[in-house]
C-alpha cells in the first residue's frame, strides 16, 4: 500500500492531480492538503512514500520550500514539485533542495505527469523495500570489494587507502575475530616483508579510519603475533 501526500491549494487542480495519481496503481492512498500548516503537520505525523506539492500556497509564495525542508529533516521522502513558477528558474532551485523532479503547470499533459509520477513511484517502491529489509541482511559497517580494488567504505564514507593497505585490511576483516599473523600478512604485500613495514601499513589504516571516525578502535595489536579485527567499540582499556 502506497501513501501519497498531495499539497495544492487550488481545489480543482488538487482533485485533477488526485484522479491522475489514483489511476496509476490500485489501492494507492492520496491525502490532500491545502495549507502549509496542515501539510507540515501531516508530513511530521505520517510516513508518506511520495509527496506532490506546489510551491505557492495561498499568499505564501515559497511555502513549498519550507515544506521540502521539513520533509528532508524528518523523512527525506521523494518530492515531485508541480508549480506555475517558471521551470527555467525553479527547477535548479528545487534540485538543490533535493526535490526529485519539477513540472511546470500549463506546460505538461496528463501523460507527462503520469510518466514522471510512475517513475518516482517505482523509485519509492525500491526505497521502501530497502527500508523494510531485515537489518541482519546488512550487518557490516565495513564494505570491501577486493576484486575491483576500489576504496573501502566505513559507515557509508570512503576510506582513503593505498592498495597495499587495502589488501592488509581485507585480510584482517576476512578473518575478523581471529589473529592474523605477521607471516600471513607478508603474503599480501609485494615488498617490505618485515614486521616494521606491516606495522606502518596498519598505522596508515587506523589513521585513515580515524579521519572519518575518530573513535575507531577496530584493529587490535596482538604482541609478537600479529593483528586482529575486532568489533569497533568492543575493546576495553
Amino acid at each position: 500500500m502506497f501513501k501519497v501526500a498531495l499539497i495544492e491549494d487550488d481545489v480543482p487542480t488538487s482533485n485533477q492531480l488526485r484522479g491522475w495519481i489514483e489511476s496509476t496503481k490500485p489501492g494507492i492512498t492520496v491525502h490532500q492538503w491545502f495549507t502549509r500548516d496542515d501539510a507540515e503537520a501531516a508530513i511530521t505525523r505520517e510516513n508518506y512514500d511520495l509527496v506532490v506539492l506546489d510551491i505557492e500556497l495561498g499568499r505564501e509564495r515559497h511555502a513549498g520550500v519550507a515544506i521540502i525542508n521539513v520533509i528532508n529533516k524528518d523523512h527525506g521522502t521523494p518530492v515531485l514539485v508541480v508549480s506555475a513558477m517558471p521551470a527555467t528558474i525553479y527547477r535548479s532551485i528545487m534540485k538543490a533542495l533535493d526535490a526529485w523532479d519539477y513540472l511546470q503547470k500549463s506546460t505538461f499533459e496528463e501523460a507527462d505527469f503520469l510518466d514522471t509520477f510512475m517513475e518516482m513511484l517505482r523509485a519509492a517502491r525500491t526505497r521502501k523495500e530497502v527500508q523494510q529489509a531485515p537489518a541482519a541482511q546488512t550487518p557490516d559497517e565495513l564494505h570491501l570489494d577486493p576484486l575491483r580494488q576500489t576504496s573501502p567504505t566505513w559507515r557509508g564514507q570512503r576510506v582513503n587507502l593505498p592498495l597495499t593497505a587495502q589488501r592488509i585490511l581485507s585480510a584482517l576483516y576476512q578473518q575478523r575475530g581471529q589473529v592474523v599473523s605477521y607471516d600471513d600478512l607478508f603474503m599480501v604485500v609485494k615488498s617490505g616483508r618485515n614486521r616494521d613495514n606491516i606495522r606502518k601499513h596498519v598505522s596508515t589504516i587506523r589513521d585513515a579510519f580515524r579521519e572519518i571516525d575518530p573513535s575507531f578502535d577496530g584493529i587490535e595489536n596482538v604482541p609478537m603475533r600479529g593483528f586482529r579485527w575486532v568489533e569497533p567499540g568492543s575493546r576495553h582499556s
